[in-house]
């Protein structure tokens, strides 16, 4: 008896969700976003043969790719139209899950040096009769 009721009263909110459609996109606005992820990704191969040398290429590289996680999940994760609170919360923990990872990745060359040295020890030692 508990059982049916609660199969009826989920069926019912259920029901209620039938036929509702979330954000009709329309489709200009579509493309235009298509069309922003493209030229931002032609910036990003665009930028990446200036020689701007390793950092610097992942800092611009990280500051695009951040641009078009924030258009891809404020447009097609409909944040844009959700509460803002909901967006700030979500953009902010993208960038400082972005800002670790970047710093990360820029402090591997502070090793780099060490690294080569045991690389290059481990190989005199391998090829030594």
């Amino acid at each position: 008896m508990a059982q049916e009721t609660k199969q009826d009263a989920h069926g019912a909110h259920g029901a209620a969700h039938d036929g509702a459609i979330g954000h009709a996109l329309s489709p200009a606005l579509l493309i235009g976003i298509w069309l922003g992820l493209m030229v931002f990704t032609g910036l990003t191969v665009f930028m990446s043969q200036q020689g701007l040398g390793p950092q610097a290429s992942f800092i611009v590289a990280m500051v695009i790719a951040t641009i078009k996680a924030g258009l891809v999940m404020s447009v097609f994760m409909h944040l844009w139209w959700d509460k803002r609170m909901n967006l700030f919360v979500f953009l902010g923990s993208f960038l400082f899950v972005m800002l670790f990872i970047g710093m990360l990745l820029t402090d591997k060359s502070e090793y780099k040096p060490d690294i080569d040295r045991k690389t290059a020890d481990d190989l005199a030692k391998s090829t030594a009769p």
